[in-house]
């Protein structure tokens, strides 16, 4: 009837990962009803004009029919960035009301269905619908880790509830527990389901390429952390090498390798060298395609890389033997200590086999849910205190007591002596040597005899 009020769900998406986690939430009732679902996508990558937007990827035809609607977050903010813009406070309701007309809402109220709310444009969405209730679901390892920043009265207490997928079954999520949110699991067979529909609609959209793969191969998943300033291009060069040396090492003679879809394309030719080298072949798969349907389409033997969420889809969903390789390195680089990368890379440090290590590799099952909840939960939990210590006080004791039992040459790694001692935790500098980097004096000192060595070797 003309003039009725309806009830609109916006579901905003930045990845092909994130649609599906969603249309797995729609098929499972895990989302309250509405009149309408309108997907929001946004496109992040540092140059949005040279990359396919999500709803244009190989396989994404299966999920559009779980929509009304789909509608551009870019095209809606032309020309800002989704990553750097965010409405002004003042101008909150005039943005409002101009998606609104934009979007044909009318006067509709309003669900907000989103990912990674701590930062544009999820942030950003939320704050345009003031006053709309928000649901948050985790597309990857994060969920795992601590809230990053802070969201702003007008947003955290608007929380419903956290979905998420069940990728490390035993264990919580600590992300928005600070605000008293509960989290769902997305089931693994809507999942999966899902995943199915968008391998065959993938297939159909570049079934050439994904039917020129091998079977049986070794699938290496590809990462682009030099972007990012966490390594050097030499080094993760060095990391995807690595990766081709280990799985030849197990026997493995038909290797693919799937690059990061905004890595150089230059980048695979030194694999593809190695690979010859070595008695192996190497396919590159150029095709943009979720990890997940080369695992239904052509069911590789093993699945390695750094601390891709894609490694435990594998192993959790599809039971596909999976190694980690550079994870201890990243654990040193990442920084700040808060770096929300942090838990995604101790989760897979922690649960998977080392690339290098070939008897681990092969000896590999998956930990139990009980025994992730004995051993590993107490080390995220610790790992998820020394990240956001304010947010999360309740979990001081478990750390202290964790630490003052656990720590080891195995589990430095997951910490910094300089973060445990500005907590007071153990493991801290001896009090007796905490003055040494806070004064001045010796600072200078330190600073004056490194530059006359300097000098002199010069």
């Amino acid at each position: 009837m003309a003039g009725t009020r309806g009830h609109t769900q916006l579901l905003l998406a930045s990845t092909l990962y994130g649609a599906a986690t969603l249309a797995a939430a729609i098929d499972a009732g895990a989302l309250p009803a509405a009149d309408r679902r309108i997907l929001v996508v946004s496109n992040n990558s540092s140059v949005p004009e040279t990359s396919e937007r999500l709803d244009q990827a190989p396989g994404f035809g299966a999920l559009r029919g779980r929509f009304d609607q789909v509608v551009s977050w870019n095209e809606a903010i032309s020309p800002m960035h989704p990553s750097d813009w965010s409405p002004g406070s003042d101008d909150i309701p005039l943005w409002q009301r101009y998606f609104r007309l934009l979007w044909a809402l009318g006067d509709d109220s309003l669900d907000l269905v989103v990912e990674s709310l701590q930062v544009a444009p999820a942030l950003s969405f939320a704050q345009v619908f003031l006053g709309s209730p928000i649901t948050v679901y985790a597309d990857g390892l994060m969920s795992y880790g601590p809230t990053r920043n802070k969201l702003g009265l007008l947003v955290d207490t608007r929380i419903d509830r956290l979905l998420h997928l069940d990728l490390v079954p035993g264990l919580e999520p600590l992300l928005l527990t600070e605000f008293g949110v509960p989290s769902q699991v997305v089931p693994s067979e809507d999942f999966t389901k899902v995943l199915g529909e968008v391998a065959e609609a993938a297939a159909d959209a570049g079934g050439d390429d994904l039917d020129a793969l091998p079977r049986d191969a070794a699938l290496l998943l590809g990462q682009y952390l030099s972007a990012l300033g966490i390594l050097t291009a030499e080094e993760e060069e060095e990391l995807h090498l690595s990766m081709v040396r280990g799985a030849v090492a197990l026997g493995h003679r038909q290797i693919v390798f799937k690059p990061h879809p905004t890595a150089p394309a230059h980048w695979t030719e030194p694999l593809t060298a190695e690979a010859a080298r070595l008695g192996a072949e190497l396919t590159v798969l150029d095709t943009p395609v979720l990890a997940e349907v080369v695992y239904q389409k052509c069911r590789p033997a093993l699945v390695a890389g750094c601390f891709s969420t894609a490694l435990l889809t594998a192993s959790v969903l599809y039971g596909i033997p999976v190694a980690r390789t550079g994870t201890r390195l990243l654990l040193d680089r990442l920084a700040p200590y808060q770096n929300s990368n942090r838990m995604p890379v101790t989760i897979v440090h922690a649960t998977l086999p080392d690339l290098a290590d070939a008897a681990a590799v092969r000896a590999w099952s998956p930990p139990s849910p009980e025994r992730v909840a004995a051993e590993l939960t107490p080390l995220l939990h610790t790992v998820g205190y020394c990240m956001q210590s304010q947010a999360h006080p309740r979990l001081r004791d478990e750390a202290v007591a964790w630490l003052g039992a656990n720590l080891s040459a195995e589990t430095w790694p997951y910490f910094k002596r300089r973060r445990l001692t500005s907590l007071g935790l153990p493991g801290a500098v001896p009090a007796r040597l905490a003055f040494v980097p806070r004064n001045r004096t010796v600072r200078r000192v330190a600073r004056r005899a490194r530059a006359l060595k300097k000098a002199a070797l010069g």
